[in-house]
C-alpha cells in the first residue's frame, strides 16, 4: 500500500516539475519598467572654491603711460603654447580659430555663466587675461597723415587650441553644455565645447592621423622639397605649420 502511494506521489511529482519547465520555456518575461540606470559619477575629488563665479575684468590694464603697438598678427597665428590643457575644471570653451577678444565678449560670458549656473555645485574660472594689446583709431573725418591715431580700446589676442573658459563642479556635461554653446557662438572666432576626454581624443585622433598617413606626398614633404618651386609662393609661417593653418584660421583636416 505505501509503495503504491509513493510511486503515485513520485508520478504527480515529476509531471508538475516538467509542466513549471514547459510554462516557464514558453512564457514570455515582461520587463516594462526594470530598466538599468547607469551610475552616477563621482565627485569625491572634485574641491569647490571659495568663489566659484567668474571674476570682473578690467577693461583697461592699468598702465602709468599708455603705449601704442604694431598690429603684429602672429599673436593670433598658429596653435597655442600655453593654456592648452585643463587644470581644474571638467568641460570648457576652446577656441578653434584664432583671434581678438574685445571687454564686450568678456562681460558677456561672465554674465551669461554667472547667471546661468548654479555656484553651489559649479564653478568658472578664466584662461584668459583681461584686455591688454592697445587698438588705435583715427577720428571720423581726419585727412591721412598725422601719425598713428590714438587708443581706442583693448583687446586679448587668442590663439588656435587655447581655452577660453574653464567650467567644473559637480555637474555632467549634458547640464552645462548649452549654456557654454550659446556663449561660444556669440565669440568673434570658431569655437567649440569639449570635456577633458573629447579634447584627449581629439588630440590622439591627430596624432594618430599623422603616424597612419599613406599619402607619401605630405605638405610637410613638399614644401621642405620645393617642388614645382612652392616655397616662392608659402610663407616661412606655413613652412612652419605645415599648412595647418591659413592665417589665423585651422585646418584640422589637413595631416
Amino acid at each position: 500500500m505505501l509503495k503504491a502511494v509513493r510511486s503515485a506521489c513520485a508520478g504527480l511529482l515529476s509531471r508538475s516539475a516538467d509542466c513549471s519547465a514547459v510554462l516557464q520555456h514558453h512564457l514570455k518575461v515582461l520587463s516594462a519598467g526594470l530598466k538599468t540606470y547607469e551610475l552616477p559619477p563621482d565627485y569625491s575629488d572634485v574641491v569647490l572654491p571659495d568663489k566659484p563665479k567668474l571674476k570682473f575684468l578690467n577693461k583697461v590694464p592699468n598702465l602709468k603711460k599708455a603705449k601704442k603697438e604694431m598690429k603684429r598678427l602672429r599673436d593670433i597665428q598658429g596653435p597655442t603654447k600655453g593654456a592648452n590643457t585643463f587644470t581644474t575644471g571638467q568641460y570648457a570653451v576652446v577656441a578653434m580659430g584664432g583671434g581678438y577678444l574685445q571687454w564686450g565678449h568678456m562681460e558677456m560670458m561672465r554674465l551669461t555663466i554667472n547667471r546661468r549656473l548654479d555656484p553651489r555645485t559649479t564653478f568658472a574660472r578664466w584662461r584668459i587675461n583681461a584686455p591688454y594689446k592697445p587698438i588705435t583709431r583715427k577720428g571720423l573725418g581726419q585727412r591721412m597723415g598725422g601719425g598713428k591715431g590714438a587708443i581706442d580700446y583693448y583687446v586679448t589676442p587668442v590663439k588656435s587650441g587655447r581655452l577660453i573658459v574653464e567650467v567644473g563642479g559637480h555637474v555632467e556635461l549634458a547640464e552645462v553644455e548649452s549654456v557654454l554653446k550659446e556663449v561660444a557662438k556669440k565669440l568673434p572666432f570658431p569655437a567649440k565645447v569639449m570635456s577633458r576626454e573629447s579634447l584627449a581624443a581629439m588630440q590622439q585622433e591627430q596624432a594618430e592621423k599623422e603616424a597612419n598617413n599613406q599619402n607619401p606626398w605630405t605638405f610637410q614633404r613638399i614644401a621642405r622639397s620645393n617642388m614645382l618651386g612652392i616655397r616662392k609662393a608659402i610663407s616661412p609661417f606655413d613652412l612652419h605649420n605645415h599648412g595647418r593653418y591659413t592665417g589665423k584660421f585651422f585646418n584640422p583636416a589637413r595631416v
